[in-house]
């Protein structure tokens, strides 16, 4: 009986936190302003926010984030004075699908991305990836032209990953299934404060964030492209680092110099050393979210402006 009981209030718990997430789910969906245009591209309906006139660039979000990310950090409205910028939303994120049918990795969403800057009648753009953007954006230089290629924040190896745990579960088939619209969102957004205390750190998060849609980033099916793209990371990495020595394009690798989430010594400082006449940034007091703390010193890197040596250490900037 109490058996019973237990599975009975478990049933109504879970119903109960399904109907939540819903509820929030919806109603981020209906207040988050769509900007941009779509293309249906190889069974996805990609998302993208265009602006600007000259050459072309192209922005690469990384996990669990979105467009807004560029748009609330400054960095899509300074590059836009400057280049036609185009700014993605990877499959699973924002307002782009993710179709069931292929593994999103890496080098599958290089493709994708690659697929639909020729429908935009973009051929040779300059790369700017951030955090898994990075790993997508290097996958796109392996393959593809590209004018020049800025990688900030980029997990380039595999090395172990802690929050793997966290975050790949919702992508489990069946089990996967039910925690995603169940528990792992109400328990994303607990962890949401310490989350950004984290990639954000050691600098506070700005204010300006506060305006990102976090319950649009906690959406069971955003969780699954995350929890995807957690699990072929490393994977991916260990294939794609065979041939960084390969690539013979101008690059600039940018990092925090006091990232807590991913080492800029074991990962920025490496593929420095690998990819010849590559340089290296490294932003003091800046965390994970670089892009915020050195705004000026990445439109340099990705207006191939900067007459730096190989390595270079800035003070934090305002945006």
């Amino acid at each position: 009986m109490r058996s019973r009981h237990a599975l009975l209030a478990l049933m109504v718990a879970a119903l109960g936190a399904a109907t939540f997430v819903q509820i929030r789910t919806r109603a981020a969906e209906r207040a988050h302003r769509v900007r941009g245009g779509f293309l249906d591209v190889d069974g996805a309906r990609l998302h993208y926010l265009e602006r600007g006139s000259g050459p072309a660039l192209v922005l690469v979000h990384g996990l669990g984030s979105m467009i807004d990310d560029f748009v609330l950090s400054g960095l899509f409205a300074r590059a836009a004075e400057h280049y036609r910028v185009i700014a993605f939303d990877r499959p699973g994120y924002g307002g782009s699908s993710r179709p069931h049918h292929r593994r999103w990795t890496p080098a599958a969403q290089a493709e994708l991305l690659h697929t639909a800057l020729r429908r935009l009648d973009v051929y040779c753009p300059v790369l700017f990836g951030h955090s898994f953007g990075a790993s997508v954006a290097l996958a796109y230089a392996l393959r593809y032209p590209v004018e020049r290629l800025v990688l900030a924040s980029g997990l380039y190896y595999p090395t172990p990953r802690l929050d793997a745990p966290l975050l790949v579960p919702p992508a489990i088939p069946v089990l996967g299934t039910l925690l995603r619209y169940t528990v792992s969102p109400l328990v994303g957004r607990l962890a949401w404060p310490a989350w950004l205390r984290l990639i954000f750190g050691p600098a506070p998060v700005p204010r300006r964030f506060r305006q990102f849609p976090a319950w649009l980033a906690l959406r069971p099916e955003t969780l699954r492209a995350i929890g995807e793209d957690a699990a072929y990371l490393l994977p991916a990495v260990h294939a794609m680092s065979a041939n960084y020595k390969g690539v013979r394009i101008p690059a600039v690798i940018i990092a925090g110099a006091d990232d807590r989430y991913v080492s800029p010594h074991a990962h920025a400082a490496r593929l420095h050393r690998e990819i010849a006449g590559s340089q290296l940034l490294l932003v003091p007091g800046a965390g994970h979210m670089v892009h915020y703390a050195a705004p000026q010193a990445l439109m340099e890197a990705i207006g191939g402006q900067s007459n730096f040596p190989d390595t270079r250490v800035l003070a934090p900037q305002r945006a």
